[in-house]
């Protein structure tokens, strides 16, 4: 049996949203369990007190990245098959940047305002509110800004295609970095919490 399941017809094509809703749901119970619905948490982050953040995603993303990595090699992956988002650099800075300062200013990225807003926190509501406002003024301002979001069209490449590199050696580097942000994670919350005290 060879993935991705729905496509290669292992999994009917009518269960995709069903896997979805239930994949959501236990995302954002994730969430939830890591400490993700209060906004302090994630502020730690920017303040340098906590940084669960930091750890949990990076986490779940070089097991997510090492798991498919063995997928491929045992056969049970077919890598050609997985879809790649394809990327705009200009709208991707331009992007990052809007919700790097949102995410500062209202302790919470869209994922987890909702996962906040299930278990009733008002604050996420509010931002989630604004969110949505953001949405819906830039699909309605999309004709003006189009020519911005699509520039620096990169196609569906990946990091590794960038550099050069297979993606086994980019998962290895991958790897060291977050073993080296993890470790200078916590010299930093170990400095913060001195000056604190």
């Amino acid at each position: 049996m060879t993935g991705p399941l729905i496509p290669m017809g292992y999994i009917p094509e009518a269960w995709n949203n069903v896997i979805a809703v239930l994949l959501g749901a236990g995302f954002g119970f994730t969430l939830e369990a890591s400490g993700f619905s209060s906004s302090r948490k994630i502020m730690g982050t920017f303040y340098g007190y906590d940084f669960v953040v930091l750890r949990v995603f990076f986490t779940a993303a070089i097991t997510a990245l090492v798991g498919l990595m063995y997928f491929d090699y045992l056969g049970w992956a077919d890598f050609s098959m997985m879809y790649v988002l394809p990327t705009y650099l200009t709208a991707a800075i331009v992007g990052g940047i809007i919700m790097g300062m949102g995410f500062a200013m209202g302790g919470y990225c869209p994922g987890t305002s909702f996962c906040a807003i299930a278990i009733g926190k008002i604050d996420a509501l509010v931002f989630t509110t604004g969110l949505l406002i953001g949405i819906f003024a830039f699909s309605e301002a999309f004709p003006l800004v189009e020519k911005i979001y699509e520039s620096g069209n990169l196609g569906s490449i990946k990091v590794s295609d960038s550099l050069g590199i297979s993606d086994g050696v980019f998962t290895f580097i991958l790897i060291i970095v977050a073993l080296g942000m993890f470790f200078g994670a916590t010299l930093v919350e170990r400095k913060v919490k001195k000056v604190e005290y």
